[in-house]
């Protein structure tokens, strides 16, 4: 380094940036800030970078991500806050910053303050609508309790529960404060939300959120936006018994009902088996009241309803008497009806004499004699037309027949085995031919030479040899 004239000492950037750093870290190394906290960035590496403010000036702070994790009260725009740390420079962007080491809300006004305006925000949204709300189950199977397994939370709710009526518990095990407090919790209601009805795992039929009590600061978790919106949008009806009966946070209203203490939830979410039982009697012993006294009114109904009728002989009166003028008619239409059909068997009678059958069997004879010369007739005609088909038939059949070809001076000509030869080729040398001539004449005849071509005619015709006298058949070899 070189001096000028004015003796001053001529530095690089990196170190002037270096003395300030030194020299604020020295000044300011540890320092308590309160403010409203203004943009609140946090990306993922884990750290939270934010501003602080007043209404005169701004300050840059940034946590680290170790510190991040341990607060109980997540940073958000608008939060007044009390802050401890130390303050130090960023040399890259030429400002300084506070390095926060712990982090409190300004009083509860201000955490109050945060907390009605997250309310309004949800309200206007209708996450606490009454109309959303679903009615809790009348005896439930299986009940969903989200709660810390190690607190007296859990005990006071299964022992209120053995006491009323007992009933298979699910618990999720989360933290009821802290940092991951809201997170787990939302996660555990959607966790039971999506267990499938009948499954291996029993879906419960309500659902408990429970803690004890503590301050509005240990209490924060539950007035966190990711848990109300996973209330609001449970399936299953949910029970919010978040601290003692003075404490309120945001998911008392998006629940469906909301507890006092824990173990006025497990007494909502079950009645009292013994009083079922008893009011179960009572009402046995009512209805059993109710039909006897609805019997005796029946009762003297029908005795009311049995004297306004009248008796059985004023009844039977009218038709008795209706039945003694039957009878008394009854005898002399008898005696008519008899009258009247042996008149009509005498007028019958009077009809039958031999006489008239004489008369009718002379038609009847003469009739069925008319109808025999008929059918004599028309079976003469018909067997005579019968007998003239017949002939004509017969007539041709001679025509058509061999045997009248044959008397023409044709002949049949068959082989040994008695088929008809009609080429030469189908009577070898040698062979047998049986001649079939008119009159049921035949020759036999052997064929030498073979198959040769035909001789031409002669043109002079030899006598035909004649026929045995004896009508013997010859046979030419």
């Amino acid at each position: 380094m070189s001096a000028s004239g004015d003796n001053l000492i001529e530095l690089s950037v990196s170190e002037l940036s270096g003395q300030i750093k030194r020299l604020v870290e020295d000044s300011f190394g540890h320092v308590r800030v309160r403010g409203e906290l203004g943009r609140v960035s946090r990306p993922a590496s884990g750290h939270v970078y934010f501003d602080v403010k007043d209404e005169k000036a701004v300050l840059a702070g940034v946590m680290w991500k170790g510190t991040a994790q341990k607060l109980t009260l997540q940073p958000e725009q608008g939060l007044e806050v009390i802050m401890t740390g130390k303050l130090t420079t960023f040399p890259g962007q030429s400002r300084y910053q506070l390095v926060v080491e712990s982090m409190e809300p300004a009083g509860e006004g201000a955490l109050m303050a945060l907390l009605e305006a997250r309310k309004k925000q949800l309200a206007a949204e209708g996450l606490f609508d009454e109309a959303r709300k679903k009615p809790l189950p009348f005896l439930p199977e299986t009940i969903g309790v989200i709660t810390s397994p190690s607190g007296a939370v859990i005990r006071d709710i299964l022992h209120r529960l053995s006491d009323r009526f007992p009933r298979h518990v699910l618990v999720w095990p989360v933290r009821v404060q802290g940092e991951t407090c809201a997170e787990e919790v939302a996660k555990a209601i959607a966790g039971f939300n999506a267990l499938p009805a009948g499954g291996e795992i029993a879906r419960p039929d309500v659902l408990i959120v429970a803690r004890g009590g503590g301050s509005l600061e240990d209490l924060w978790g539950f007035n966190e936006e990711v848990v109300i919106r996973a209330a609001a949008q449970s399936d299953i009806p949910l029970i919010s018994a978040v601290g003692h009966e003075t404490d309120t946070t945001l998911l008392d209203y998006a629940a469906d009902r909301r507890a006092p203490t824990p173990t006025a939830a497990a007494e909502m979410a079950v009645p009292v088996r013994a009083d079922l039982s008893v009011q179960t009697q009572d009402l046995g012993l009512r209805l059993q009241r109710a039909q006897a006294r609805e019997l005796e009114r029946q009762k003297a109904h029908l005795v009311g309803l049995a004297r306004g009728l009248p008796k059985l002989e004023d009844i039977l009166a009218l038709p008795a008497q209706r039945l003694d003028t039957l009878a008394q008619r009854l005898g002399g239409a008898l005696q008519s009806n008899i009258n009247a059909h042996n008149a009509r068997f005498s007028q019958s009678a009077a009809r039958l004499t031999p006489m008239a059958l004489q008369v009718r069997l002379r038609h009847v004879g003469e009739r069925v004699a008319g109808l025999f010369q008929r059918a004599q007739v028309q079976t003469r005609g018909a067997l005579e037309r019968q007998t003239a088909r017949v002939q004509s038939a017969a007539r041709q059949l001679r025509v058509l027949s061999h045997e009248s070809i044959l008397e023409r001076g044709f002949a049949l000509v068959l082989n040994e085995h008695g088929k008809p030869v009609r080429q030469a080729s189908q009577a070898p040398d040698a062979s047998l031919l049986d001649i079939r001539l008119a009159g049921d004449q035949s020759l036999t005849a052997r064929v030498e030479g073979g198959a040769r071509p035909a001789a031409k005619p002669s043109p002079r015709k030899k006598p035909a040899p004649k026929k045995p006298s004896d009508g013997s058949q010859g046979q030419l070899i």
